[in-house]
C-alpha cells in the first residue's frame, strides 16, 4: 500500500491547477482542525472551506466501487471504515463551522473546481459584509 498515493493524484493536481487559476489561493494536504488528525486535500482557512477528492475504491464510490476478489473480508472493511470516517469528519468540521465539499474523481475537473469557486467567493462575500 506504501505506492498508493495519499495526495497529489492526478484528479487533485488538475482541480488545483484550475483553482488556482481564478486567483484562489488555499493550502494543500492540510489539516482543517490542528486537534483533527486527518487532512483535507485543499483548506480555504479563512472562509472555513475543506475539499476532499475522494478515489472511487478508497472511499467507496456508488457508482464505481467493485468489491476486491482478493482478501474481500478485508478491504471492504477497510473501504467500509474509509467511508465511516468520511463522514465523520464531515460532522467534526460542520459541527466547527466549516463547509465541505467532496469530490469524487471521475467527477470533471472543471466543474469541481467551479463549484469550489463559486462557495469560497460566496463564503467571502458573507463574510465581508458581517465585518461591514
Amino acid at each position: 500500500m506504501q505506492a498508493i498515493r495519499s495526495r497529489d493524484t492526478t484528479p487533485e493536481r488538475m482541480i488545483r491547477r484550475l483553482v488556482h487559476a481564478q486567483g484562489l489561493r488555499y493550502r494543500v494536504a492540510a489539516k482543517p482542525l490542528p486537534d483533527l488528525r486527518r487532512t483535507a486535500d485543499m483548506v480555504f482557512r479563512p472562509v472555513k472551506i475543506a475539499v476532499f477528492i475522494d478515489g472511487c475504491y478508497w472511499h467507496g464510490c456508488p457508482e464505481h466501487y467493485v468489491p476486491p476478489k482478493t482478501n474481500p473480508g478485508y478491504w471492504s472493511d477497510k473501504v467500509a471504515r474509509n467511508m465511516a470516517r468520511d463522514r465523520d469528519t464531515d460532522q467534526r468540521l460542520a459541527e466547527a463551522g466549516w463547509t465541505v465539499l467532496r469530490f469524487w474523481e471521475h467527477q470533471p475537473s472543471a466543474e469541481c473546481a467551479e463549484q469550489i469557486a463559486t462557495e469560497v467567493k460566496h463564503r467571502r462575500n458573507s463574510v465581508a459584509e458581517r465585518n461591514s
